[in-house]
């Protein structure tokens, strides 16, 4: 059985500036990490392999130095890694990454189970996972708060949805998000570092790619149109009121009728 985790680094700080004219995170120069997400999904797929003839792999999408967190899923366990790094893939959106990630699925071979975080922490959009799995053709089901079965054929899940919980068995290949909390992550292993230091990891363009139009990637393989982007402003202004519980409640009213709230 193959399991594949969709990875991504991010940048591990929020003050990020963002580029005015093609409204994408200038990442060059910061500090990043491992999406906190994607260390349920990891933890899922490595959950998933014990007991089993399993083998958990993980792919990501980003500049060369993305090769790192590759390098601590190593440390947690994962057996195999790629990173998808092209100047070509730069800029894409959420449609042109999910694309960009389904061809680099395909270049992996037969994936029996794609699972992904519920979402990341630099776009909150949880939308590429569903993407994928549509460019891909594969069933796929968010949200996966249990894994209740690992079938030989099939995984059977338990989701969390809206208004109500949902069971699930969905026939493989297939793809699932998983939410926070599936399961606890493990912390890396020094003895797997020492072990994994010098593992390859191959690295795909997109001359690697069974599509090889440029148009299908990157800025140009985004429909998204970004009218205006920018980091929000910082307000640490503040008063510290002291007085009786029924001062202060004088004042807050008063306070809240000036501002208009009230």
């Amino acid at each position: 059985m193959e399991i594949l985790v969709c990875i991504k680094q991010v940048p591990g700080t929020s003050e990020v500036e963002v580029d005015e004219k093609t409204g994408v995170l200038k990442r060059d120069g910061i500090d990043s990490k491992l999406n906190p997400y994607d260390l349920y999904a990891i933890e899922t797929a490595l959950k998933m392999k014990e007991g089993k003839d399993a083998k958990v792999n993980v792919i990501t999408m980003g500049p060369p130095q993305a090769a790192e967190i590759i390098q601590e899923a190593f440390m947690m366990g994962a057996d195999n890694g790629a990173l998808l790094t092209d100047r070509k893939f730069a800029g894409a959106d959420v449609l042109a990454t999910a694309y960009t990630l389904s061809q680099g699925v395909k270049k992996m071979g037969n994936i029996d189970l794609i699972v992904c975080g519920k979402q990341t922490t630099d776009g909150d959009t949880a939308q590429v996972g569903p993407e994928m799995a549509e460019f891909l053709g594969i069933p796929h089901v968010a949200n996966v708060r249990r894994i209740i079965e690992l079938k030989d054929d099939s995984v059977v899940v338990e989701m969390d949805m809206p208004n109500t919980i949902e069971i699930a068995d969905i026939k493989f290949p297939c793809l699932i998000t998983v939410e926070k909390g599936i399961f606890q992550p493990r912390l890396p292993s020094f003895k797997l570092k020492l072990a994994t230091k010098d593992k390859e990891i191959p690295f795909y363009s997109m001359t690697d790619f069974e599509d090889q139009n440029e148009k299908n990637y990157g800025l140009n393989g985004s429909p998204t149109q970004v009218l205006k982007i920018f980091p929000p402003e910082a307000n640490t202004d503040h008063e510290m009121w002291e007085g009786s519980g029924e001062d202060l409640a004088d004042r807050l009213l008063t306070k809240l009728k000036e501002l208009k709230f009230v």
